[in-house]
């Protein structure tokens, strides 16, 4: 409990440590000076139950206090019993983990969306597009309690745990809704089973509308809590091009990979993983090559969107695809590139993006330094940097996969493999 006393923090400081004991209960006064004009907060917090006068001095200097702590226990203890009394004859609804694999999970908008955006007025896309990424790039909180001998994985945005059940919340990893309001946390009930958690997608979801809408009602509003709080321009850009993707095909369920090259045509390819690199300086190579032909079609490997295109002085012609689970693929030394492919294009697996060649390696339009191949590089995305990883293991076992391929508009036709 925080109560505000104006005009006494000098007195306070005197006292600081003194304990204040009334009837049953004794507490620990604490004080963080402010200023002789704003006053202070002083922190109460039960230590044990004993009965014993208050001191002589707090007595004293505080006499309105002294009745307010000696009626603060019994409001508290009417006020739990009335929460008690009100949540017995309430019907629960159970909430839905994510690791559960529900029904709910599998929609094509998950309800946890739906049912938050319809609450809140935020666009279930957006919700979507921030859950998903927080899922990809935040750690286990190292408070987290883990049971003995199961993983922890993160399912979505999480909150700090102080943010969540607020910052002088006494109860540690608290799930009592109506207690975290009142420490202004930011936890919420979303499938009124009357428990705040941030492993239900219900009660996430509807503590991550509710927190951008605390922002103001406009689209603005919600970018700027965005931007305030990620602090991190290139994860506010990613998170509204993914809301644009899941938005551009209505649905969040967008796994689906694809080769990268036109399967028709001749190609080969081994795990070149880690091998010996030396233009540009002493490195490794991080990628598969597929060699082919002039002009194979390069297909999108996901759902996504093109977040870089131009030249780079290794790489060539070379496209950056963000797939909907935000992974980063690479595709680089192509030729040319499909038509209306460009930055911030939304595409599908399978669609053509560009043309085989040997660009790369000096000044723009440099080509014919090496065979023709696509260098195919696979990331994954932290939060702050992104780390390659071998993408051989994924091309076998995309290889194996039908194929349909979708070239660009002036093209109608698609082909079956």
């Amino acid at each position: 409990m925080a109560v505000f006393i104006p005009h006494l923090a000098s007195t306070l400081e005197d006292i600081a440590e003194e304990s204040v004991s009334i009837l049953c209960t004794t507490f620990t006064g604490t004080s963080s000076r402010m200023s002789s004009k704003s006053g202070v907060v002083i922190m109460l917090r039960i230590i044990k139950r004993r009965k014993v006068q208050p001191s002589p001095l707090i007595r004293a200097a505080f006499p309105g206090l002294v009745s307010c702590l000696v009626a603060f226990p019994l409001v508290c203890s009417t006020l739990s019993a009335h929460a008690t009394a009100e949540l017995s004859h309430v019907p629960k609804h159970p909430s839905i983990p994510v690791n559960g694999m529900s029904d709910q999970a599998t929609q094509a908008i998950p309800d946890w969306y739906r049912r938050a955006s319809a609450r809140n007025g935020i666009p279930w896309y957006l919700l979507a597009g921030l859950d998903v990424y927080g899922a990809t790039t935040t750690k286990v909180p190292p408070d987290v309690v883990r049971p003995k001998g199961k993983p922890i994985t993160v399912t979505g945005y999480r909150f700090p745990t102080t943010f969540w059940q607020g910052l002088f919340n006494p109860v540690q990893n608290d799930d009592n809704p109506k207690r975290i309001a009142l420490f202004e946390g930011r936890g919420r009930d979303g499938d009124n089973d009357h428990k705040a958690l941030q492993d239900d997608p219900y009660d996430r979801v509807e503590a991550i509308a509710a927190w951008l809408r605390s922002g103001g009602q406009t689209e603005q509003d919600q970018m700027n809590v965005l931007w305030n709080t990620l602090n991190n321009p290139a994860g506010v850009e990613r998170v509204l091009a993914l809301s644009n993707v899941y938005r551009k095909f209505q649905t969040t369920q967008l796994t689906a990979r694809c080769f990268p090259l036109h399967k028709r045509y001749n190609y080969s390819f081994r795990d070149t993983w880690g091998e010996g690199r030396s233009f540009g300086g002493r490195r490794i190579h991080e990628g598969t090559d597929l060699f082919a032909d002039y002009g194979t079609p390069v297909l999108s490997t996901c759902y996504g969107y093109v977040e870089l295109i131009g030249w780079n002085r290794l790489g060539g012609w070379r496209i950056g695809l963000r797939s909907a689970d935000n992974q980063y693929f690479y595709f680089a030394h192509l030729s040319s590139y499909a038509k209306q492919i460009k930055q911030g294009a939304i595409v599908r697996p399978g669609q053509v993006i560009g043309y085989v060649g040997s660009s790369g390696y000096g000044r723009p339009g440099t080509s014919g330094k090496f065979p023709p191949h696509l260098h195919f590089g696979a990331y994954r995305d932290t939060g702050t940097r992104e780390w390659a990883f071998d993408p051989y293991p994924l091309l076998k076992q995309w290889e194996r996969k039908p194929q349909v391929v979708i070239y660009p508009e002036s093209k109608k036709n698609k082909i079956k493999h």
